[in-house]
């Protein structure tokens, strides 16, 4: 019995952790091993949640983008961040490149909002407004448009 009130605690906790917002699987599994849960018990809440459909990466990874879009962040740093979550590249890949996101746009209205001047006409300065676009996760096409 006590097996399953372990099962039930460490069960509830991850509930709890996916009421604030949806966690890839690795997130949830290194959250209730911060939680001293065994990796064992950890495992079977993780396949019991999955089966519920309850944590599913694709859905994740495409809240994730959405959110971080939003937040003015490119898909290569988008991406980077998927992969620290354990996302796999093919669900990532998707997330990012579905056809509803245009990263040109995004690329302009992220500079625009930065750099109200527009790009400068000092190399310097139009070196840093570059740094800015790359440090933010943006490709070389999309940056490469603005500048041009």
């Amino acid at each position: 019995m006590v097996d399953q009130d372990k099962f039930t605690d460490a069960y509830n906790k991850s509930l709890d952790f996916l009421s604030y917002r949806e966690h890839s699987e690795l997130e949830l599994k290194n959250k209730l091993l911060k939680k001293s849960f065994e990796g064992s018990l950890v495992h079977e809440v993780i396949d019991k949640l999955v089966a519920k459909n309850l944590v599913n990466d694709e859905r994740f990874a495409d809240a994730y983008v959405s959110s971080r879009k939003r937040k003015g962040f490119g898909p290569k740093k988008i991406f980077f961040e998927l992969q620290q979550r354990g996302i796999q590249e093919k669900i990532s890949d998707k997330a990012i490149f579905n056809d509803s996101n245009d990263w040109q746009i995004v690329a302009q209205e992220v500079f625009s909002k930065k750099f109200r001047n527009g790009v400068s006409s000092e190399f310097k300065e139009k070196s840093k407004q570059q740094n800015f676009m790359i440090g933010r996760g943006f490709r070389f096409q999309e940056i490469e448009s603005i500048f041009n």
